[in-house]
């Protein structure tokens, strides 16, 4: 008989940061302490919303302070182990917009190596996991005319997939 494992359960949520630049829209990626690209995240607080949490992280692990949440870009899921235990981890995310005119600061003491504002079709590509690839191509679904025209014709460089 196989034995049955079961999985902790941990939420975070999330933002998919993004500007007006001076050459158009731009996304904000954050290298974490593992050296892989993506968006700030961390777990909900007791008596914090999903949406609190997400511009709570955004503010702490990019270092700004004027944001905007947008909308909802749905839910991504994924297993892990954490000293031997299986992690099932739930995250939230959505669409946060900056000012301009803030600088991203990366959250050193919390282990986030750097922020960059990039292209959206730049930050497609150096995305480091494919579900959070997914998440950045679901602002495309979520207003299309934020980062222009990429999912309208189709062109997500064969990553099609789903965010729930």
């Amino acid at each position: 008989m196989v034995p049955v494992t079961y999985a902790r359960i941990e939420l975070s949520a999330g933002g998919v940061i993004y500007r007006q630049g001076a050459a158009g829209p731009e996304v904000l990626l954050i290298k974490d302490s593992y050296g892989n690209w993506g968006f700030p995240k961390g777990h909900v607080e007791t008596e914090e919303t999903h949406e609190e949490a997400a511009l709570r992280e955004s503010r702490e692990e990019a270092g700004l302070l004027r944001l905007r949440l947008v909308g909802s870009l749905g839910m991504t899921d994924w297993y892990f182990r954490a000293q031997g235990n299986l992690v099932h981890k739930y995250c939230d995310y959505f669409l946060v917009e900056a000012d301009p005119t803030e600088q991203a600061e990366p959250q050193v003491d919390e282990g986030i190596g750097a922020c960059r504002w990039l292209q959206p079709e730049v930050a497609l590509e150096r995305v480091t996991y494919d579900n959070a690839r997914q998440v950045l191509l679901a602002v495309w679904r979520f207003d299309a005319r934020l980062f222009g025209p990429l999912i309208a014709r189709g062109d997500d460089g064969g990553r099609r997939g789903r965010i729930e």
